[in-house]
């Protein structure tokens, strides 16, 4: 095999391999010679079929066969020899005549166009200085959370009152009966049934006729059922429903005691308040971790300066632009950036996308220095997180990523990233400094 660097200019390659037409023939001998002896051809006697037969007959498939693993083969081995590491797969280019080398009378010779990895040295992680925010849930956390816990859990009690009526936000106990041309239909009765009006869970219409209605009073209601109704035997038709009211309940605030942590599932209001408060310095943490990544970007942003390979940044700013012109046809583009033409945008978005690419460079290459590694077992384990955001739709999931091995590897890059972040925490020098909820919480850019 013969390896020739063709040209070179900034982080791009062309490289030339020829590979004899000598030794495609070897391999192709070597391949006849093992399977001539296991074919069965009619008019000859099993294991007896003239190598020259098998030539004649297979020979054009099999050296194609030859050429293709050869190829993968030397492809690897060249950029070993030359000592590069590409950026990204490099595009082939065959240059011989194929039905010459397939014939055998002529060497394999093909190009190969890629961008290889910048050479740089990263920052010694021991020397980065860095700030963690830290802020622990304080009592008046609690607090809030415990009220917005007690607006999520509704509680009703019966309506006070000289003239009680019923109104929006009321749960009404009713029984009813409908009937579709004055006679009952299956599936419309029900006795003690809880409605709030509003909630818009009956057929339209329904609850808006039970505004103003008494306890103990009886009245019919007319509805029609939507012509897009699950039942097809209703969808369309004109119904009466006979109505019973017979309590009308209103909206009261959860009193947060122990008697309200038991209704929830727990044993004690002390439970409740440490699980919240767990959860809420969970969150805080969470938070902190963010904006001390950020910090972290920004320093080895800030300290890591060479060239891109341009179809990496291509590649992202590709990505990125995507999603622009689909949040610019949605409405969704943030004011700020809905002012400016594409042009100012392009520009802008182009530095995200080379700063992307930098920091993943130099995250790579930090984990690759200290023997960073996903295993599968993370892999999975983070596969499975992803399934069980899908309920009822798991297996399919799991079979998606088991099938599409670039989904799969998709989901290994963040794990990755943030093993190696870890890492440079356990290394760097990490300050914890104490700060508000309000900065903990600031919106800051993306990641």
């Amino acid at each position: 095999m013969q390896v020739v660097e063709k040209s070179t200019e900034g982080l791009s390659r062309v490289i030339t391999v020829t590979v004899p037409a000598t030794e495609l023939s070897a391999k192709l001998d070597a391949k006849l010679a093992e399977f001539a002896p296991k074919m069965k051809l009619k008019g000859f006697r099993p294991g007896k079929v003239p190598v020259s037969h098998v030539r004649k007959t297979y020979g054009r498939e099999m050296m194609g066969e030859i050429v293709n693993d050869t190829i993968n083969e030397t492809s690897q081995k060249a950029l070993d020899e030359i000592k590069v590491r590409p950026a990204a797969p490099a595009d082939m280019k065959l240059t011989s005549d194929m039905d010459k080398v397939l014939a055998g009378s002529d060497d394999l010779a093909y190009e190969m166009a890629l961008e290889v990895m910048p050479e740089f040295t990263p920052v010694d992680p021991k020397t980065l200085k860095l700030e963690r925010p830290t802020y622990e849930a304080s009592d008046a956390d609690l607090d809030e959370a415990l009220t917005e816990l007690a607006g999520q859990a509704k509680n009703y009690e019966d309506k006070k009152g000289k003239a009680v009526k019923a109104a929006d936000g009321d749960q009404l106990t009713i029984d009813f009966l409908g009937k579709l041309d004055g006679e009952p239909f299956e599936g419309g009765a029900a006795e003690d049934a809880d409605l709030v009006i509003g909630s818009n869970r009956f057929i339209p219409g329904f609850e808006e006729q039970l505004k103003g209605a008494k306890v103990g009073e009886e009245k019919t209601i007319e509805v029609t059922f939507p012509e897009d109704y699950q039942a097809k035997n209703l969808a369309g038709k004109l119904a009466t429903f006979d109505v019973k009211v017979k309590a009308i309940k209103a909206e009261a605030p959860a009193v947060v005691d122990e008697d309200f942590a038991k209704r929830i599932g727990l044993e004690s209001l002390d439970k409740l308040k440490e699980l919240l408060r767990n959860n809420l310095n969970q969150q805080y943490a969470g938070q902190a971790r963010f904006k001390l990544k950020r910090g972290l970007l920004d320093v080895l942003d800030a300290q890591h300066s060479f060239d891109l390979p341009p179809k990496m940044v291509d590649a992202e700013f590709d990505g990125i632009w995507q999603q622009v012109e689909a949040d610019k046809a949605a409405g969704n583009l943030p004011e700020e950036d809905a002012k400016k033409s594409d042009e100012d945008l392009k520009a802008e978005y182009r530095k995200i996308a080379e700063r992307r690419v930098r920091l993943g460079l130099v995250l790579a290459e930090i984990g690759r220095a200290n023997n960073v590694g996903v295993t599968d077992q993370e892999l999975n384990n983070a596969i499975m997180a992803e399934a069980r955001n899908y309920p009822g739709q798991e297996r399919q999931v799991l079979d998606f990523y088991r099938q599409n091995p670039n989904a799969a590897a998709s989901m290994r890059a963040p794990i990755y990233e943030e093993k190696v972040c870890d890492l440079i925490f356990s290394l760097a020098d990490v300050t914890d400094t104490p700060i508000t909820k309000e900065d903990l919480l600031k919106d800051d850019e993306e990641v």
